[in-house]
């Protein structure tokens, strides 16, 4: 769709939309409903350039900025949330900490098959006693001859199971919380670590999201991203990236739940005429373009902001607290704009319904954005004062 986009974009979008049509739309629900993970196809948007889409020419990548990459995202997910949010975890989390915090020998290494779509990343932060609180993380890494010995369990990690790549965060000073906390990198040669118990979701169903399991893992000391004890400042800015990629994502499913109420309410005929001549189903039509407009402007904001490299703290909080809603409400007033029908498999609203709620709990609640919102604004005043 038209929104602002360069001629190269709208070129970007295009082929994407064309992709998306021809290889995920056949497949949507029948990948839903058997929670199976298209590996093939990643490997196939990989040779599109979709895997690195931050990732530099130099090292195998597309080169694009993160405009393009919100359009990327937005187009993909107005079709399947589960394939955008795959897309998502792999460029924004896993390939983007190497790209963004990696050394020169790291990122020859691993971000060329990671933006082929040859190798599928993950990312680790998460565990089953700690979610929002990172502090509160048991895994650990203990410096042995040659390295660091790993053990833990990461929860709710996409692609745990299929990645052939995972960065991970984990404690090398459990004492000091958040300040002791490093970063690694394993891939398939490193043995002691693998996926454990793959997750039966609501939504995003055909995302792989698994725990990702460490016993005994010796990791070389060449896979130490960064200064030990670092790694919880590395994911704080990999996480405001992040939270651009949940935005854009928002927005597809935000608009993918438009578009079929749209169609619906265009067909579907009542007391004589079609449901969209109502009153009441024009103003729910109304609300829901308004507000992914207002998403999208604030979802492009930030991403303007990242290419050029300016601070973004709040602006992606924002994004991707206001935008994730919005795909809910969205999402939510399809159901009720379908009906019955709403509630059927054979309709697209209900799965955009059930994919919408976890884009307001992945990397970072609703909750979490508004104290980053709230701090950012706090400390912006108190500057303004000095």
């Amino acid at each position: 769709m038209e929104f602002g986009y360069s001629e190269d974009q709208q070129m970007i979008v295009e082929n994407v939309s064309k992709f998306v049509a021809e290889r995920i739309k056949p497949h949507v629900l029948e990948w839903d409903e058997k929670e199976f993970f298209p590996v093939d196809l990643f490997h196939e948007m990989g040779e599109l350039g979709l895997l690195g889409v931050l990732v530099p020419e130099e090292y195998g990548g597309s080169g694009y900025g993160y405009v393009d990459y919100v359009a990327i995202l937005e187009e993909i997910g107005s079709v399947c949330g589960s394939i955008g949010l795959g897309v998502a975890a792999h460029n924004s989390l896993c390939t983007g900490h190497i790209l963004q915090h990696g050394n020169e020998a790291q990122k020859q290494k691993y971000l060329p098959k990671l933006a082929s779509g040859e190798h599928i990343g993950a990312w680790g932060l998460t565990e089953p006693g700690s979610g929002s609180d990172a502090g509160g993380m048991l895994s650990t890494a203990k410096k042995v001859e040659g390295g660091w010995m790993l053990n833990g369990t990461k929860n709710f990690i996409t692609h745990a199971i299929s990645g052939d790549v995972a960065v991970v965060l984990v404690n090398t000073a459990p004492e000091l919380k958040t300040r002791g906390i490093s970063a690694f990198i394993l891939d398939k040669s490193i043995k002691g670590w693998g996926g454990g118990k793959k997750e039966n979701k609501v939504g995003m169903r055909s995302s792989e999201t698994a725990q990702l399991v460490m016993e005994d893992c010796f990791v070389p000391d060449e896979n130490l991203i960064g200064e030990v004890n670092q790694g919880f400042k590395q994911a704080m800015v990999v996480l405001d990236g992040g939270r651009i990629s949940i935005a854009a994502l928002s927005l597809g499913v935000a608009r993918g739940a438009l578009e079929c109420s749209q169609q619906y309410a265009a067909e579907r005929a009542q007391f004589g005429k079609t449901i969209d001549q109502f009153q009441g189903i024009q103003f729910k039509l109304a609300d829901m373009a308004t507000n992914l407009d207002a998403a999208r402007l604030l979802t492009l904001r930030s991403a303007y902001n990242k290419d050029r490299g300016q601070a973004q703290s709040i602006e992606s909080a924002m994004a991707k607290y206001f935008a994730s809603e919005v795909s809910v409400r969205n999402s939510e007033e399809a159901v009720q704009i379908h009906g019955g029908y709403g509630y059927l498999k054979e309709y697209p609203a209900e799965k955009f319904w059930r994919d919408s709620k976890l884009l307001t709990i992945g990397e970072g609640t609703s909750e979490v954005q508004k104290i980053v919102i709230a701090r950012e604004l706090k400390r912006a005043f108190e500057m303004a004062r000095v």
